[in-house]
Parts: structure tokens; C-alpha cells; sequence
């Protein structure tokens, strides 16, 4: 699927979940299809409607106004579209959690943004906290997770200079991406290597400079059992084990919960209200400190003294980037 197919679903999808009344079709097709021609628009639209069906979305056919027999209208409701309260094992809500909050994607973020903005300046009467039940919390924020992203979408080859530790330079990688994955608070590309001829993986924060796709989509095949998290965990170097104790405000840092080995209550926090909760966490891998900043004032770091600083460190650098 192509990547503006995939924003056009999305705008799509985010337009009849955020609408309180049906949507007519002519306002769809004049604010998420004005470029199409009329066949054009109808073939493209049925296209999405099924493809959104086909996975799970309700997307409901009405009338505008109820007196008046007038062209049909579409609407998504939100409680129709959100999950059913669900049992899950700890292992397998943590997997869950990760695969539901990766939506933070900058691209999704500004798509869901623009989508939003063409409705409201339209005069729709919409309601965005709908868009609450598929609001992720993962950042991508890596330079190359879009080229990536659309890389694997595409079926195309990348190429891209590479450092690994205990190299003098970065060595040119050519490569066949199957999915981009998240292991040990890190991005990695899993693939087939074609200088190697085997599979592997790169992590993302080690991709040197930019990343060219080559040839013609569709050029090759993934593999139908592919499972790339499994991939990443049986080739990633095995991470080192991290402790932290972290204060989180009541009802915040869900994810960092999850990991936590106890929970203590009605701590006092650094504002100086009980309304705190003490967690310690002991998990393998790194990157807790680019998640904990993901939480803003909700999480205080306690331990260990250098966690601290990396937080405050990586702050700062968010503050003053954006004071540029």
C-alpha cells in the first residue's frame, strides 16, 4: 500500500469516527477527494470503504436528515469502533500496549492534525476526543523511520551507510526491508541483506546520513510467517538489565505500570501533593529514558542518579529546540 493511500484511509477513517452527525458523500469527496474526477472518486471511495470494513471498522450508512429523503450519509460510531473490555495475560497486554501506541508516528500525528484542521474550517460540528480510542503514545522519532516505513510498505530496496561499533566509518548496506519493529527501547529494519544473503537487522539510531530506496516497488517478497519481533529479539545484542524507581502522577505512565515489580500509593510527589504513585522497574533493554520524557511532568526519576540526568538532559534539549 502506497503511503498516500495509507494517509487517505486514515483522514478517511478520522473524519466518520470524529463527526457527530452522518457525513453526505459530496462533503467527503470535496474535502478528502477534491483532486479526483467524478468516476475517479466513486471507484477510490468504494475502495476504501471496503478496505476499512475488511478490517473491522463500522463504518455506517444513514440518512442526513431524518425528514427529508436526501442523499445518504456515512459515520463511524465510537462505540461501536472501540474495543470490548478484554482479559489478557501480562506478556500479552505489554505486546498490545506496544503495538497500540505506536501510532505516535510523526507522519500519522500530522496527518491526524490535518484531517482534523480541513474539518473544522469546513464548519463541521465534530468531536475529536473520539479519536481518544485510537490515540497511540510510542513515539518514531527516528530521522529514517519514514523511508523505512514506506520502504516496507513499498517492497523496495534501501540502501544506506551503517556504523557499528568497533568500526573506523560506516560501511555502504544494501537491503531488502521486511518490517520495522520496536526491541529493547530501540528501532530496528529487519530484512534480507543482499550482501550477505541472509537476514538481519540495523538499528535505526545507528543509519548514517540518508536512506535511498532503489528499483520498482513490489520488487521482492516477505516472507508469509514472518514475525519480525521474534527476528529482532533472536539478533539484537542482548540488553543489559535496567533498575529505576520513578514517581508517576495517579492515571499516567500506563506502560511504564506495566513493567513496574511494585507499586507503592499515595506518595508524595514533587509538587508536593499525595497524588503519586512510586513504581520500581526492572526490565532488560534500554531507552526508558526517551519513554520516561515521553510522560513529561507526569514521571519524576528518583534512581538511579545518571537515569536522572539523561531525562533532564534530553529535557532540556527539547526545550531549547523548540525555543529555536
Amino acid at each position: 500500500m502506497s503511503a498516500a493511500k495509507t494517509e487517505r484511509l486514515m483522514n478517511l477513517l478520522i473524519m466518520l469516527l470524529v463527526q457527530r452527525h452522518f457525513v453526505a458523500k459530496s462533503r467527503i469527496r470535496e474535502i478528502l477527494y477534491a483532486d479526483a474526477s467524478d468516476d475517479a472518486f466513486e471507484r477510490m471511495f468504494d475502495r476504501d470503504k471496503e478496505e476499512l470494513r475488511s478490517i473491522g471498522v463500522p463504518i455506517e450508512l444513514g440518512s442526513i436528515d431524518a425528514y427529508f429523503d436526501d442523499e445518504p450519509g456515512y459515520r463511524i460510531q465510537p462505540d461501536e469502533f472501540a474495543l470490548p473490555e478484554i482479559s489478557l495475560e501480562p506478556d500479552e497486554a505489554a505486546v498490545v500496549g506496544l503495538a497500540s501506541r505506536v501510532w505516535q508516528h510523526q507522519r500519522l500525528a500530522r496527518a491526524t492534525t490535518e484531517a482534523v484542521r480541513k474539518l473544522t474550517a469546513s464548519g463541521a460540528d465534530i468531536d475529536v476526543t473520539a479519536l481518544e480510542i485510537a490515540q497511540p503514545r510510542l513515539s518514531a522519532d527516528e530521522p529514517t523511520f519514514d523511508v523505512f516505513f514506506e520502504a516496507v510498505i513499498e517492497r523496495r530496496e534501501v540502501r544506506f551507510d551503517y556504523w557499528r561499533t568497533g568500526q573506523d566509518a560506516p560501511s555502504r548496506r544494501r537491503l531488502q526491508p521486511w518490517g520495522v519493529t520496536r526491541y529493547s527501547g530501540r528501532w530496528y529494519v529487519v530484512g534480507f541483506d543482499l550482501d550477505r544473503a541472509d537476514e538481519r537487522i540495523f538499528r535505526l539510531s545507528r543509519v548514517q546520513g540518508a536512506v535511498s530506496k532503489v528499483g520498482e516497488p513490489g520488487a521482492y517478497e516477505v516472507p508469509a510467517d514472518l514475525d519480525a519481533a521474534a527476528v529482532a529479539r533472536r539478533l539484537a545484542p542482548t540488553p543489559h538489565r535496567v533498575r529505576a524507581v520513578v514517581l508517576a502522577q495517579v492515571g499516567a505512565a500506563t506502560p511504564l505500570r506495566r513493567d513496574a515489580v511494585s507499586v507503592e500509593t499515595g506518595v508524595t510527589g514533587p509538587d508536593g501533593s499525595d497524588g503519586w504513585d512510586r513504581l520500581i522497574i526492572d526490565r532488560a533493554g534500554g531507552g526508558i529514558a526517551d519513554e520516561i520524557c515521553s510522560f513529561g511532568p507526569a514521571v519524576y526519576v528518583e534512581a538511579p542518579p545518571e537515569l536522572r540526568e539523561s531525562v533532564i538532559e534530553r529535557m532540556a534539549a527539547s526545550v531549547e529546540g523548540l525555543a529555536r
